[in-house]
């Protein structure tokens, strides 16, 4: 009999993760389970973690690592190439097309460039062609996760602490801590700029809390490139003004 419930219990909690979507609900045996038939199903070798865990709408669920579309690609011989570059306004767009068995699918990805310079631009440039190309893996292959390219630009996605060689879900008391030391970094960065004259918008409290580490890292290198920038613009000013004056 105990058995019996047990195994119900664990059906009902299997069929609760396939409708709501939500890992947390599991034990932490069960989700370690469900990890390695995600794994299995898709031909991916667990041990290189295709996966990480992640928390959007207060549930938790998996996104795919680089690993999971480069064993995606290999697996299933997708060939890829970009299709389409092109800046609108501040966002830059890359198309990649996707080939495979003799079908073909297209995803676009998209990067924040505004004031970038120099290395910053360079980096995110290089960012939205690898977030074409994951996506339209993920796409051609019939699958519906998110990237790790794109967590960045999701709205309240939190990388919870979990134990992967237990599925445990861990205190995360000191990733809230590091997490705030970057808020106040970036505060300190847009102050850096606002004071060097830079025409910066202060990053609204609701607004960063629900940016992800990456995008909070992101803005603060836009703060400082403009700072830089501001301060450069500054300096050219005196000099001509010095120049001037003799």
């Amino acid at each position: 009999m105990s058995t019996e419930i047990a195994t119900r219990n664990t059906a009902a909690l299997a069929e609760q993760v396939a409708i709501a979507g939500d890992l947390s609900k599991l034990s932490p045996e069960q989700r370690m389970a469900y990890y390695g038939e995600v794994c299995r199903s898709l031909g991916l070798n667990p041990l290189t973690r295709p996966f990480q865990y992640i928390t959007l709408n207060n549930k938790l669920t998996l996104y795919a690592t680089r690993d999971a579309t480069d064993q995606l690609r290999r697996q299933h011989k997708v060939s890829i190439v970009i299709v389409g570059r092109e800046r609108i306004e501040d966002v830059y767009v890359v198309t990649a097309r996707a080939t495979a068995a003799g079908r073909s699918d297209e995803s676009t990805g998209v990067v924040s460039i505004g004031n970038l310079k120099g290395d910053n631009l360079a980096n995110a440039l290089m960012k939205a062609e690898t977030k074409a190309k994951r996506r339209v893996t993920l796409s051609i292959c019939g699958l519906g996760w998110l990237d790790e390219s794109e967590i960045e630009t999701v709205r309240g996605a939190r990388r919870p602490a979990i134990n992967h060689e237990t599925g445990e879900i861990l205190d995360d008391a000191s990733n809230d801590a590091s997490r705030e030391q970057l808020v106040s970094e970036l505060r300190g960065a847009y102050v850096e700029a606002k004071r060097a004259g830079a025409d910066v918008a202060p990053p609204g409290r609701d607004e960063v809390a629900g940016w992800t580490e990456e995008t909070i890292r992101n803005a603060m290198a836009v703060f400082r490139a403009a700072a830089q920038e501001a301060q450069q613009a500054r300096e050219n000013e005196l000099d001509a003004i010095a120049e001037a004056t003799k």
